[in-house]
């Protein structure tokens, strides 16, 4: 038996008054964290909660999150992280779809029904039973009709629980991910998945030589990097994760000066922010003095950024590679091998990757390319509810990830195009399609295509190319001001091009390759 919490209550155990997790000037033990997530655990039983429900969480980083991960993992019942920035339809999307019996969000959460109907209404809507606000205020009411805030929920329950025997292969996470086509496909995560990815990671990395680990936790933990990278590694070793709930330069090197952070990973935008935040305020030496590893993912790792964070803080960025169906690392820079900028390093412990044909067969040749599939313990279980989705991307136990790569003599990867759409902006994944299928719905639109064009800040910034309708008059402003207040904040297009036509296939398809060929043009 296996249940994922278990790395949560084993350094409760270990080491009770450690501080677990801190945010600006409150710090809590791991104690503290373990008998509150006992008691979020409580109420789920007491709402008739079972193992193997479903259970929405939409929070930043704040302690409640992983005291209600936790929670939910204890009762039994699998946590479905949801990103904060949803809007409301995309919300009620992922609640109908996961079939949650309950949800737990935080209050600044975008585009929640404050109204008189309040829960009640949203919640009918995707057959969710029970809401949870998450108020950063403890001892503050909800804000909406017909919900319970957390603190209250759980006041007064019992601070001890006897945590649920999961199965190693029952599933502990659902993470919502998109492709291409169709809307976004929940991952089936299991607790052996996270927990064995959680180790592989310790024993690469390592643990600290003379103490413990100072984590600074950035990176989104509704996100799969920093729920298991950060969060679930952590609690593995008994670090101290430092919470910042939006990234700030500033604010983090501040937080890794001040609390001196050991381990920071991140996006590659991430680590442009810190080295343009550098000013004579900022004691690098005392961060020099701590920090001793530096993770990136999510994007490929400039390689003026990789020298010249290393120049600063010297430290050398370790890159590695990994997908939400892959729990998430899949390969990874090894510390005792010499560093290739752009490589996404060698497949970690108890991982095969290798290179495949549309057919599945291997490719063949030194210098090949192809589409990177991985088999190993951090595959998925599959899609939730989703067998045809599944089965297009698994088979025999190796799972193909769309994503194009050569792999190098001495056994390390690189990717070298991505066989799907996806824009990677700031580190969030942003599919096209999904884009696409919402600006055309825009009675001024007739065809629509999105892509992602270079950008110095956020990697890639999306960019639209929209065919008027005819007789339409919309200007560009008016219909990214109209996409903006239907998704989430980091999907929609900073800049849209109208035009005649859009280039083709002769079988209708839209060639975006073109349209990025004509951007790179329209820039020189």
């Amino acid at each position: 038996m296996l249940n994922l919490a278990a790395v949560l209550e084993g350094s409760a155990r270990a080491y009770p008054v450690r501080d677990s997790v801190v945010i600006g000037a409150k710090r809590l033990s791991y104690a503290a964290i373990d008998a509150a997530a006992n008691q979020v655990a409580h109420l789920l039983v007491a709402r008739g909660i079972e193992r193997g429900d479903r259970i929405a969480l939409s929070c930043p980083n704040l302690p409640w999150f992983p005291i209600v991960y936790f929670g939910i993992l204890k009762a039994g019942a699998i946590v479905v992280p949801l990103n904060v920035l949803l809007k409301h339809d995309e919300i009620a999307y992922h609640l109908e779809d996961a079939r949650a019996r309950a949800f737990f969000c935080f209050e600044g959460t975008a585009d929640l029904p404050m109204g008189a109907e309040g829960w009640t209404a949203f919640g009918k809507a995707a057959d969710c039973e029970h809401f949870f606000m998450i108020t950063a205020d403890a001892t503050a009411a909800s804000p909406m009709a017909g919900a319970q805030t957390l603190a209250s929920a759980i006041a007064g329950r019992p601070v001890q629980f006897d945590t649920c025997q999961t199965s190693p292969d029952d599933t502990a996470v659902i993470l919502y991910t998109s492709g291409t086509t169709g809307r976004p496909k929940g991952a089936e995560l299991t607790h052996a998945n996270i927990l064995l990815n959680a180790f592989a990671l310790m024993r690469l990395f390592g643990e600290h030589p003379q103490g413990h680990d100072i984590i600074l936790v950035v990176l989104p933990l509704f996100h799969t990097f920093g729920q298991t990278v950060q969060m679930v590694l952590g609690f593995l070793q008994a670090a101290t994760l430092v919470f910042l709930p939006r990234f700030e330069p500033r604010a983090a090197l501040n937080a890794m000066q001040t609390e001196r952070v050991t381990c920071f990973a991140g996006v590659p935008t991430m680590y442009w922010g810190l080295l343009n935040a550098l000013d004579d305020s900022v004691d690098v030496n005392a961060i020099t003095s701590r920090l001793r590893r530096a993770v990136s993912g999510g994007a490929a790792l400039p390689a003026e950024i990789q020298s010249e964070f290393k120049r600063r803080f010297g430290v050398q960025i370790l890159e590695g590679y990994g997908l939400s169906e892959t729990s998430p690392v899949a390969t990874f820079s090894r510390p005792d091998m010499p560093v290739k900028i752009g490589s996404i390093g060698v497949p970690i412990w108890g991982v095969e990757v290798k290179l495949i044909d549309p057919d599945w067969s291997e490719t063949e040749g030194a210098d090949s390319v192809g589409e990177i599939a991985i088999r190993g313990h951090n595959i998925m279980k599959g899609y939730f509810n989703n067998p045809e989705a599944t089965a297009a991307c698994m088979r025999d136990g190796w799972f193909r990830t769309g994503d194009l790569a050569r792999r190098d003599a001495d056994g390390t990867y690189r990717i070298v195009d991505r066989s799907k759409d996806m824009i990677i902006r700031g580190g969030f994944n942003v599919y096209p399609r999904e884009v696409e299928e919402l600006m055309i719905t825009h009675p001024a639109v007739s065809l629509v295509a999105v892509v992602g064009v270079p950008n110095g800040e956020y990697g890639e910034e999306i960019k639209a190319f929209v065919i008027r309708a005819a007789g339409a008059e919309i200007s560009e402003r008016e219909l990214i001001d109209w996409t903006r207040e239907r998704i989430a904040a980091y999907k929609y297009p900073r800049s849209i091009e109208f035009r005649q036509s859009l280039p083709m296939t002769a079988s209708g398809k839209i060639l975006k390759r073109q349209l990025l060929a004509d951007e790179a043009a329209a820039k020189t």
